[in-house]
């Protein structure tokens, strides 16, 4: 029995991402200190790369690419190995470049002497060209030094990422780690397969930081907050290292993986490493639990919960209310090594950057979504259909604890889609104070971002907004249940821009239904809200059908069948249809992908679209000027 205020460990286990904490484990740990848990937290995700490219971590790569027979050894591990020495001796320095200690050594990064330049550096090959014969003028002009040296600096990791990937890990990447062996995977077979081989290089440089983490400050509850499909592997690897080591240590597995695919568990192998698995919100479940542990409550009365029972999964939810969002505290980042993330500069576009530059604070306005009515998102889910804010004041006090912690002005709202409404108290709350911060985060492109609104959000420090345009067609957009039309999101968007806020759009392909003629006429409006400034980044994604989405749920009511892939009791969200319209998808998202590449960047805005197309495609229906008649119109 553990004691009523137990040690608790969160752990971020990789692949999350290298510029900035995953949030998940800052908030529960926040929770748990207010209520006078002794708790941490630690990021595995960025231990395990720093140490990976640490001089030991060099050595053991090398040592592992040297054993690799010579035919299998590709061009980047033949360059790796021939410049081995100033692999060792450039890797350190330039971690300390991108963690932001040491920015005089940019002109030495820009020298193009300093870093030895592997395959990935064959990029800088494909950027236009200008008068001045720098290739990345254009980009960076003369006094982007640091950005141009980050850039370079960013390659290079790059390279050596693939050379992790080559000796150490096939499965390895640097913002996913395993992924194929828990997306939507019906069968736990593939993933017991992978814990049960012998632990790849990468596995035992993890297993020797999660131990050297759990000796520090030995906990009793290990906490795995699991966001992704490619964090997984390592949750899983790590947790069986605990129960090998010390299986004194509760281990309990949560997180948006967990939430989204592991509704429906039914796997008890799962429970060899995993003493517990809880859904949602993890502060409600995991105080209960805590009770449990403590022998205050019943097993009968844990909250959102998988235990193994004989054998078997058993799910168990006592039907307690969640704690409310204004009750959930404010996120704390101490314990994590706030100086030792890399800001890396992967696209040059200025929008695109921000995910992976630069050391932003992750925060929500609200809890879900207040929109919750899209047909393609988990709008049956709790992370989206239970909408609960907070009062303006209790958001910017939240703020402004997190900028004395972190001495870090700048917020990523993660929201689902942030509220004008919200936005707007926010806005006047930070002028009424004074304070002065810089931020960015997810909304929907409605009516109510009116010029004036825009204007005020911009005033605020708001440097940037992402939305959901999605398939740009007032047909498809109708068929989403996106309550906004394509003339809306151009007047929308340019009030942002015109208000000096980046935008960027979230764009999708493949949606039930859509025709290549459809597809053409979304590139085209695309290309018309680029040229006329209303958007300056986006990205285009295949659409995915998930069973807790209106489509998945109600397949006929948008023409398609689900082909349901076998069950066996483990992960279940991403489900294959058959659309009848027998359209290439695949091939289609290739040239929308290079036309939104070039478009980033300012290329080719008025070439006609079919030209990105490698097959022969119908004309644009739409009308060339439509964007800039629908911006005159407002």
């Amino acid at each position: 029995m553990l004691p009523e205020r137990p040690a608790i460990l969160s752990i971020i286990p990789p692949m999350t991402q290298l510029n900035i904490p995953y949030p998940a484990t800052a908030y529960l740990t926040g929770f748990l200190r207010a209520r006078g848990f002794p708790a941490r937290q630690a990021d595995l995700a960025i231990h395990l790369v720093l140490d990976l490219l640490a001089p030991e971590g060099l050595d053991a790569l090398h040592e592992a690419a040297e054993a690799l027979p010579r035919k299998r050894r590709s061009a980047s591990l033949k360059f790796f190995l021939n410049e081995f020495p100033r692999y060792r001796y450039a890797t350190g320095p330039t971690l300390a470049f991108l963690q932001g200690r040491d920015p005089s050594l940019a002109q030495r990064i820009v020298s193009r002497s300093f870093l030895p330049e592997g395959p990935r550096f064959s990029a800088l090959e494909h950027y236009l060209d200008d008068d001045s014969g720098d290739p990345l003028n254009w980009a960076f002009g003369a006094l982007g030094l640091q950005d141009r040296a980050r850039h370079f600096a960013t390659l290079f990791i790059n390279d050596l990422a693939d050379i992790i990937r080559e000796a150490g890990d096939a499965r390895f990447e640097f913002i996913r780690y395993g992924e194929s062996l828990a997306q939507s995977q019906g069968s736990f077979a593939p993933l017991a397969a992978a814990l049960a081989a012998p632990p790849s290089l990468v596995d035992r440089f993890l297993e020797r930081r999660l131990f050297a983490t759990l000796q520090e400050n030995p906990p009793q509850i290990a906490l795995f907050s699991v966001p992704f499909p490619g964090s997984v592997y390592a949750a899983f690897r790590m947790a069986q290292s605990i129960k090998a080591q010390h299986p004194e240590i509760v281990t309990v597995l949560g997180g948006g993986w967990v939430n989204t695919e592991l509704r429906e568990l039914a796997e008890a192998r799962v429970f060899d490493f995993f003493d517990y698995v809880t859904l949602d919100d993890g502060e409600k479940p995991l105080l209960a639990l805590i009770e449990h542990l403590s022998g205050s409550r019943p097993r009968e009365q844990l909250v959102r919960t998988y235990v193994r029972d004989v054998g078997s999964v058993r799910y168990i939810h006592s039907g307690e209310a969640d704690i409310p969002f204004s009750e959930i505290g404010t996120p704390t980042w101490e314990g994590l090594p706030l100086d030792r993330y890399l800001s890396l500069l992967d696209l040059l576009n200025p929008m695109h950057r921000l995910w992976s530059d630069g050391r932003w604070n992750k925060l929500t306005v609200a809890h879900g979504c207040y929109w919750k009515k899209c047909s393609f998102c988990d709008i049956s889910l709790d992370y989206i259909s239970r909408f609960d804010a907070i009062s303006a004041a209790q958001l910017v006090d939240r703020m402004e604890q997190v900028i004395d912690e972190t001495g870090y002005s700048g917020f990523h709202f993660v929201d689902e889609a942030a509220p004008p409404k919200a936005l707007r108290a926010m806005a006047a709350e930070l002028k009424t104070r004074g304070r002065v911060i810089s931020w960015w985060g997810n909304i929907r492109f409605e009516k109510s971002f009116t010029p004036e609104l825009c204007h005020e959000l911009a005033a605020s420090g708001c440097i940037a907004v992402s939305g959901g345009l999605e398939v740009a067609s007032d047909r498809l957009l109708g068929l989403m249940q996106k309550g906004v039309s394509v003339d809306q999101v151009a007047r929308v968007t340019r009030a942002f821009s015109d208000a000096g806020i980046l935008v960027h759009a979230y764009l999708m392909y493949g949606f039930p239904t859509q025709t290549v003629q459809d597809t053409v006429d979304a590139l085209e409006y695309v290309r018309q809200l680029f040229a006329e400034g209303c958007i300056q980044s986006g990205f285009f994604h295949r659409f995915s059908c998930t069973v807790h989405s209106p489509v998945g749920k109600n397949p006929a009511q948008f023409g398609i069948t689900l082909q349901p892939a076998p069950f066996a009791g483990f992960a279940k969200n991403d489900v294959a249809f058959n659309d009848p319209s027998g359209v290439d998808h695949d091939t289609l998202g290739r040239a929308l992908n290079k036309a939104l590449y070039n478009y980033m960047h300012g290329i080719c805005l008025e070439d006609d679209v079919r030209r990105w197309f490698d097959e022969r495609v119908p004309r644009p229906r739409v009308k060339r000027d439509f964007i800039a008649r629908a911006l005159a119109a407002q």
